[in-house]
């Protein structure tokens, strides 16, 4: 069979972190211990945020008004109608919008799933099933097969689950009840021009609760944007061929920086002096300046010659504790696609292991410090904002500003300035 790509030539759209949970959530979660996994295009909000009232308008007024503005925006009468016919509000997609999980599981409980025997063993199965395929893509697009692979895996057990819901519905519903209108509005325009491309028929435009779509899991402006149509059939289909699902993440990584056959990074061992403070996604210098602060491979080995003058950081996804990993610019491509640690981090050990190598994490993972809840994570906050430690808003999302503020905490009390949200760290907070 002949696999012919075309390249949608267009500006990437990152995901929707929901889009890309809704569906990996079947098999994993891909959110970090201490950072809650957020695309640009969508705004973090607090609880407060979350409750809107209810829309000033019924869904029938609003969805005139919004055949209005499709109809400006390029969209058939005739496709807005096909589309539309029997949609009503999701409660289901509301209330997955709205909830804030309490509890948040584990990084090493994560990566235990995500990096299964059994994910890696159905991984083989389909890279020995589909090997001229890979092997084409992997040529044409300069992407390491086995982590488009690993991806394929972490978004729908290899297309096992791709999400049942009503595409066209869901987007509706997040466009009408409120918080994420603007966001929603624009990736419903987007699917209502792919079924007017005819890529895919109404009834099979199906996804994720929040929109995203297909093997790989694309929400509709990526999809515009990035998908291919490499099995040559006329259509760009992520839903049901795997050519062109493969194809349109390889296509994805490419135009998110990845550099074929360079590695992500490595697992590290820090020097009892090391500088805590310097280990964040954002902080980056060339891995000959980490050398010069001692940082080896776990085994006590240099870091390869050959990598010296790569950009890196260096993470503590379970604090100063845990394990540490120099992480270069194909571990940044990855977080394109869902911009979590924890998730680059599966998807890389998932790919090594694809590649013979071992994909295992030597340094122990400090099980007994089970993640602060919401709750918690929602006091630690407000304790470091009355200290004098400004963590913004008690929203329980702990980003960046949050991770800042524990550090200049944590300098205060003389421990290592990881930034990392302990309940020992809660402890010292509420005895202040």
């Amino acid at each position: 069979m002949l696999y012919r790509a075309t390249c949608a030539g267009l500006t990437l759209s990152l995901f929707l972190t929901a889009c890309s949970q809704s569906a990996t959530n079947t098999y994993t979660q891909p959110v970090n211990v201490t950072e809650k996994s957020s695309q640009p295009m969508v705004k973090t909000t607090s609880e407060e945020e979350l409750i809107v009232d209810n829309p000033s308008q019924s869904f029938n007024e609003w969805l005139t008004e919004f055949k209005a503005y499709a109809i400006t925006k390029g969209i058939t009468p005739h496709v807005f109608d096909q589309s539309f016919q029997g949609i009503t509000p999701d409660p289901d997609v509301v209330k997955a919008d709205r909830s804030q999980p309490e509890f948040t599981r584990p990084v090493w409980e994560y990566l235990d799933t995500a990096v299964s025997k059994t994910r890696i063993s159905n991984g083989n199965k389909k890279i020995q099933e589909n090997k001229k395929l890979l092997d084409d893509i992997e040529q044409n697009y300069h992407i390491d097969q086995e982590v488009f692979i690993a991806i394929w895996g972490m978004e729908s057990g290899y297309g096992g689950f791709t999400g049942n819901k009503n595409v066209i519905r869901s987007l509706a519903t997040l466009a009408y009840e409120g918080r994420r209108s603007k966001f929603a509005k624009e990736q419903l325009i987007a699917a209502l021009k792919i079924l007017q491309n005819k890529d895919v028929e109404v009834k099979d435009m199906k996804g994720s609760w929040a929109g995203a779509m297909g093997q790989t899991q694309f929400i509709p402006t990526t999809y515009l944007a990035l998908a291919v149509d490499f099995d040559g059939d006329g259509h760009r289909n992520i839903w049901t061929s795997i050519p062109d699902a493969l194809a349109s993440t390889a296509n994805y990584l490419q135009t998110s920086g990845w550099q074929y056959k360079e590695t992500w990074g490595h697992e590290v061992k820090l020097p009892k002096n090391f500088d805590y403070s310097q280990t964040d996604i954002s902080t980056k210098k060339s891995v000959s300046e980490w050398i010069n602060h001692s940082v080896t491979l776990i085994n006590g080995q240099p870091i390869p010659n050959t990598e010296q003058n790569l950009q890196a950081a260096i993470i503590l996804p379970a604090g100063a504790n845990g394990p540490a990993f120099i992480v270069y610019r194909n571990f940044f491509a990855i977080m394109k696609y869902n911009n979590s640690t924890s998730y680059a981090l599966a998807v890389s050990l998932l790919a090594d292991n694809f590649k013979g190598k071992p994909g295992q994490i030597i340094h122990s993972w400090p099980t007994s410090d089970k993640p602060l809840s919401r709750t918690e994570r929602k006091e630690l906050q407000t304790l470091l904002d009355q200290q004098g430690f400004s963590a913004g808003h008690a929203d329980g999302i702990i980003g960046a500003n949050t991770r800042q503020a524990i550090r200049g905490f944590q300098k205060t009390i003389g421990v290592a300035a990881d930034g990392y949200p302990s309940h020992n760290l809660l402890n010292q907070l509420r005895t202040k």
